[in-house]
This record gives C-alpha cells, structure tokens and sequence, in this order.
C-alpha cells in the first residue's frame, strides 16, 4: 500500500465520527435526489405506458344532449382519427352499510359488440370479476379505488336512482380507466364518496332518456395535428348542444392532476437535496481546512520526500470522495426505502396498470457526480494555499494571528461582560465567516423542518376556508334539471332541514380584450350563508345587486381589472352571451370562478328562474331519518356530504403529509446533527491546548465546557430566528414552483410550527453537544499541552 494511501485509511479511522455525520448529509441529499426523481420516473413511466396501452384520448368534449349523427362531422374534422361518444351522468347510490348515499358516476359500455370491440379508446382493464353481460339485471363494474375504500367485491349489490327510478344494480366487477386515474368531482381525493360505474350503454341511454344521443366525446388526434384547431371545431360543432367546452388532454381533471403532481415532485427532487448537498460541500471545506492546517508538518515531510503539489492535493480530495463516497452509497440504499415507501401512498392515490419503483442509471450517475463534485469543491478550496507552501516554510507553525480589542471592548463593554462571554464574542468576530456558516446551516436544518410540517397547516386552512367558510352546510344536492327556486319549500320538508338555500352553477367562457377563458360562474341568493363567496383574506363577501365578482385566479388570466366589462356566454342550458362589468375581484384558492346574485344570473341567462342546486343546514341528531328520506327523493341526482367528505379529505392527506414531514424532520435533524457536531469537533481540536491550561490552571470540566459549548450555544440560538424566516421562505418558494394556473395556495405557517422546528433542530444541537463535552472530560491534559513552540 502507498504511503499516502497508508495515511488516508490512518486519517478516515482517526476521524470515523466526523466522517460518519458528513456522510449522513451527503446520504441524505442523494436519497432525496434519487428517491424523489425515481418515484417521478416510475409514476411517469406506469402513467405514459397506461396511457399508451389503453388508448388515452387527446381531447374531451362534454355536451347537455348531442345527436349521435354529430359523430361523422367530429370524425371529419381535419386531425381527427378517431372518435368515441359516452352517455355520463351522476346519480346517487344507496350502499348497504352507509347512512348517507354517495355519488356515482355512471357510463354506458356498448354490450352489444364484443370486448375487444368496445375497447376502444379510454379503453377499461378488468381488475376482478368479469365484465357485464346483458340480461334483465342491471350488471355494472365499478373502479378500483372506490370499490377498495367502501369495501365492495363482486357479488355485491345496491340501489341507484337513475333520473328519479330506483334501480338496482349488480356489481360483477372492478376495473380502472385511464380518464379516471384520480377520480374526483373537484380535484380532493374522495374515494369513499365518489366512484365511476360502467353499465351497460343501451339501459343507461333509456334511463336518461338520451336514445340516438351522447352527452361526451373523445377524440384521438393523428400525429402532428394540431390540438388548438380541433378544439375549435370541436366547439364550433357542439355550441349549440350546450358544451362544456373542449379540452387537451393537459386540462383533463385526472390528467392534470397527475401531471401536477409529477411537476411537483421534480420540485422537491430538485430544492431540497440541493440544500443537503451544499451543506455537505461547507462541513467538507471546514473538517480539510482544520485537517490540513494540523497536518502541516505531514505536509512539509512529504513535500521533502518528493510528492508533488499535485500528489498532495489529490490525497486530500480522495479523503473527501471516500467520504462522499460512502455517503453515496448509504444514499442510494435509503433511496430506495423513501422512494417505495412514497411509491406505496402515491398507489392508493393513483391507479395503473402496473405501478413498479424503478431506479435509472441515470439518476445514480447524476447524484454520484453531484455528490462527488460536491465534495471535491470543498475540499480544493481548503487544501489549495496550503499545497503551494515551500517545505522550509511549511515546516514552521503557521504565524499566529494577529489579535485586537473586540468591538465590545473598544466601546467600552468589556468589563460588563463575563469572560466566558467575552471569549464567545472573541471568536464570533476574529472567525465571522465560520461562525455564519454554522449558524446558516443550522437555520437551513430549522427551514427543512419548517418547509415539511408547513403542509399541514396549508391543508388545515384549506379546509377551514373552503369546508367551514365557504360551505357553511351540511349537504349539498344537486338535481337532473333545473327546478323552480320553490324547490326550497319541499327540501325544507326533508326531515331535520333546518335551512334551506338554493344556488346556480354553470360553466361559462368569459372573454376581455381578444382574450378567453373557461370558468364557473356560481349564483347565490341575496344574503346567502349556507355556501358564500369567500375572499382568502377578506372573509366572507357581499355580492351586489348586479355585475360580476371575479375570483383573483380568473382576474389574472384575463387581465382584467374592477371597472372592465366583460363578455359572459352561457355554455349549457340557454347559450346566451351577454356583457357586464366586473365590480370586485376576491381571491380564492381554486378554481376559475365568478359569483353574481341568483337573480342577476337568471336574467342575464334569459331561461327562467330556475336553479339546479341547493344548499342545506341538517339537524345533526336527525341525519338518519334525512338521509332515508333523501334516499326516497327521485329528483335528487347526486349529494354531497361535507362531514364525509372531510373525514375523508382528512384521512388521506394526514397520512401522506404526515410521512411526507416525518421524512423531512428526519433529515433535518440529521442535518442539524451533522453540522453541530463537526463544528464542536473542530472547535475543540482547535482549541484543546487553551482549555487543557485552563483546566490546569484549576477551571473544572463544567467551566472549560461552558467555554466551547457556549460558542454553539449561541450559533443555535442566532440560528432560530434565522430559519424561522428562511423556513417561510423555502415554504413559499416551494408553493410557488408547485403552484399552477388553477391553485393558489397561500403560504399558511402557525406559531406551533415554528416553535417544533425550533425545538427539534435545538434538541438535536444539545445531543451533539453533549456528545462533545465528554470527549472535552476525557482530554488527555499531558499530550495535549505537548506542542512544539
């Protein structure tokens, strides 16, 4: 073996515990990268290839009721290669062990061709049982996830009142749909409320009475079409059947959330392993720095026995890429059990064919270079002025400091000061550049912590605003058409309805100044409480008589401003388009949206005075017998139960975001560890002939430990306040690069939050310290006062 080679195996067993810690940040940051990106490329591999297999469309198109003849026209449309036309609609389901019924989506599946026929585009895969067959029993399949939340197996069945008939139907198996990897109503997972029902078309059809028509589209485009043009025919086509309007595919609502969240995940990949890198690369800089400074003797023997500048320097960058190394190493194995154990939430989330963690050679690559470049950084910038030193003059101790009053003592302050103090405020200033690097890396430890527990405060006033604030009802029904605003009277009747408010919600296209876009636009009786517009920071807002409040997301889109009067087409029931002004603009979370006065609304819609929605306040003592009576209620098409809902929304995102923190304050206690631990270390080596003559000169082991430890103290303190704003920041940089067109999340952090990362990256320091001071107790006082003058 080598003599330098000898040397650095002596040199990493001499410092096994400082390499040990560094290389936990290096793990940690190649985990993050790994693991993070890893889970990316395994979600967005299942997802292209589920795609792909099962003939994903490119464009979806909604209608109120379109002749089934329309079809050949949209197959004309120039790019267009194929075309499949669905019968959907919402009804509500009675499960045999659930009080209140739940919503269902249900789409027709042509029986009457083969399967391999019908499987045409968004083409379902069977998960269990078998598909439906025709007969006098009404057979359905049901997705995956809902099937998997509620309990239900083949075998099963339940009631479903299709256009006010009570049918019942038989579930014969499970299946998943790539237009429904994420099914939801509104973008919240809601598994236990909300599932997709597939029947057969020609049964489904008659219920709906849409014989010789289709209410949605899908359409697959030849390569190199051009998405933007069919999209406009597409409209152009069906304007006058009331359309939704057309969409890409990057504006399906599970294709888009999927896709955001792939987009989010190459945020946190990318953000958070950059800090522990860097980290890494500055306890590296400082632990070569201090090693080639008491080595400077080793290096002038070295540099007498022939080794070259060039020799020298590289001993010292491999004793920080053997560190790096291990560090790489450890985390690509931690890798792997962060990226299956997000893998598994993000399965019961999402449904794929096939859904396999997988780890491209690539990313291994990329993080080894990373970590490796990383390392040699900090490393070249310690040992360089070191390496060019003449033999003679590498030989001598470095020259001792030159030494002068603090700025305390030349004002005057020293006396008022207790030495211990005095010799803390001494090293904070004679060393200002090591002293803010510890405390910079001990905030970014505290910001970690911060920017992983903040998302649960997010959620936390998320539903607060949109379930508390907003929907201040317990249930929310929605209708099959249209109905007198009288209708309040009968749901009054509802036993335990306490209050009672109808509402109208329809999508709409706003335009301003050559500019379009596709909103909701929500009436609301005058004086409503039961669902009200709510601005995020002003609270609940009063609509005017007249004119368009605009949500803040939609205002921004647009452009447009208080003042602007705007075109508003109605896109389902009566097509009108008609222009008003925009007289506020409230900001809201999600969603594209614009509010008016009911009544406004129906008059500028021109078709009547009629709403196809209502609020309602129940009797918490009496949801049993409502929830009965709902279930009789014909005219009731779909419901929405907000304490299920909640519980629901509650369940999921607790527990992801839980793991999601825990992995995250993990890390940052492992940061905090890593960085206090090495700067005690080296405070202590630089400073053991100083505390070895004071213990001599009769300070006890307490005292001469107030003396080191009370440097660090002061670093972790400095520290707090430090990454309690730096901690907001990383938060709302995060929210920023995760945010999207149609989410805009304020950045939510409580007092309890700052105050456990505080504590938790403080405990972790006090470890560290600890684990110092009993290394200060075991100093050897005769080898250490041993030094060559």
């Amino acid at each position: 073996m080598k003599a330098l080679d000898t040397k650095l195996w002596r040199d990493l067993q001499r410092l096994r515990a400082q390499v040990a810690t560094i290389a936990v940040v290096v793990a940690i940051g190649v985990a993050g990268f790994v693991g993070m990106f890893s889970v990316h490329e395994s979600l967005q591999g299942s997802r292209d290839s589920f795609y792909r297999d099962n003939r994903l469309a490119d464009v979806f198109a909604s209608a109120k009721r379109a002749p089934v003849h329309l079809g050949t026209r949209l197959a004309a449309i120039p790019g267009v290669a194929e075309v499949k036309l669905d019968v959907v609609m919402d009804a509500q389901i009675a499960l045999p062990d659930a009080d209140a019924p739940v919503t269902g989506r249900f789409i027709g599946l042509d029986l009457a061709r083969s399967h391999a026929q019908r499987q045409g585009l968004n083409a379902l895969t069977l998960r269990s049982g078998r598909w439906p067959e025709r007969g006098r029993a009404l057979e359905a399949v049901v997705s995956d996830r809902f099937a998997v939340a509620r309990g239900l197996k083949p075998g099963d069945r339940v009631n479903a009142i299709l256009n006010g008939r009570l049918e019942q139907v038989h579930l014969v198996g499970t299946a998943i749909s790539p237009e429904y990897v994420f099914a939801s109503r509104g973008g919240a997972p809601d598994d236990q409320t909300f599932g997709i029902w597939w029947i057969d078309h020609e049964r489904m059809a008659h219920a709906f009475d849409l014989q010789g028509a289709f209410n949605q589209v899908a359409l697959r485009l030849d390569a190199g079409a051009s998405q933007p043009a069919v999209i406009e025919q597409t409209d152009r086509l069906l304007d006058a059947y009331g359309t939704l309007g057309a969409v890409g595919r990057d504006k399906q609502l599970s294709a888009k959330i999927v896709a955001d969240e792939l987009s989010q995940l190459k945020v946190m990949g990318t953000v958070l392993p950059s800090i522990f890198l860097a980290v890494a690369m500055f306890i590296l800089n400082v632990v070569i720095s201090r090693q080639v400074a008491t080595q400077r003797s080793q290096i002038a023997a070295l540099k007498a026995l022939g080794y070259s500048d060039g020799a020298i320097a590289w001993h010292y960058i491999k004793l920080s890429l053997v560190i790096a190394g291990l560090g790489v190493v450890a985390g690509l194995g931690l890798s792997l059990v962060i990226g299956q154990l997000m893998l598994g939430l993000y399965d019961e989330v999402f449904r794929f064919n096939n859904l396999a963690y997988i780890t491209t050679p690539w990313l291994v690559v990329v993080a080894t270079v990373l970590a490796f470049a990383a390392a040699a950084a900090g490393t070249w910038t310690a040992i360089r002025a070191v390496v060019r030193l003449r033999p003679a003059q590498a030989m001598q101790p470095p020259a001792p400091p030159s030494y002068r009053q603090t700025l305390i003592e030349r004002l005057g302050l020293g006396r008022r000061v207790s030495t211990g103090a005095l010799m803390v405020i001494r090293n904070f200033e004679r060393r200002p550049l090591r002293a803010a690097f510890t405390v910079t890396g001990i905030a970014l430890s505290v910001a970690l912590q911060i920017s992983g527990a903040f998302w649960l405060d997010a959620i936390a006033h998320i539903v607060d605003v949109q379930f508390r604030q907003v929907q201040q009802g317990d249930v929310l029904v929605n209708f099959h058409r249209p109905v007198p605003l009288n209708v309040v009277q009968d749901l009054q009747r509802l036993p335990g309805v306490m209050s009672a408010e109808p509402y109208r919600s329809e999508p709409v296209r706003v335009r301003l100044r050559g500019l379009s876009e596709d909103a909701s636009l929500m009436g609301l009786v005058e004086g409503a409480e039961l669902l009200r517009a709510v601005d995020e920071a002003r609270g609940p807002v009063t609509l005017p008589a007249s004119g368009l409040v605009m949500s803040s997301l939609l205002a921004k889109a647009m452009g447009a401003r208080v003042g602007d009067r705007v075109e508003v087409e109605f896109r389902l029931w009566s097509q009108t388009r008609t222009t008003v002004e925009v007289v506020d603009i409230v900001h809201t979370m999600m969603g594209k949206q614009a509010f008016m006065n009911l009544g406004a609304m129906n008059g500028l819609a021109r078709d009547g005075a009629g709403v196809a929605e209502a609020a309602l306040r129940v009797d918490p003592l009496a949801m049993t017998e409502f929830w009965a009576a709902v279930k009789r209620a014909p005219v009731i098409n779909a419901v929405f139960d907000k304490a299920g809902s909640m519980a629901s929304f509650n369940e999921t995102t607790s527990r992801n975001m839980g793991v999601f923190s825990g992995i995250l304050t993990l890390f940052a206690v492992a940061m905090a560890v890593g960085i206090v631990y090495n700067a005690a270390r080296i405070t202590l080596s630089e400073r053991a002939w100083e505390l070895a003559s004071l213990r001599v000169l009769g300070m006890t082991r307490a005292e001469v430990s107030v003396l080191l430890l009370g440097e660090l103290g002061a670093e972790l303190l400095l520290a707090l306040p430090i990454g309690a704003v730096a901690g907001w920041a990383l938060a709302t940089l995060m929210m920023r690069l995760m945010s999207s067109d149609n989410i805009d999340f304020p950045v939510v952090i409580e007092p309890a939050t700052y105050a456990w990362a505080a504590l938790i990256v403080l405990a972790a320091g006090v470890v560290s310290a600890l684990m110092v001071r009993r290394q200060i107790d075991q100093l050897d006082l005769v080898a250490v006062l041993k030094v060559r003058e």
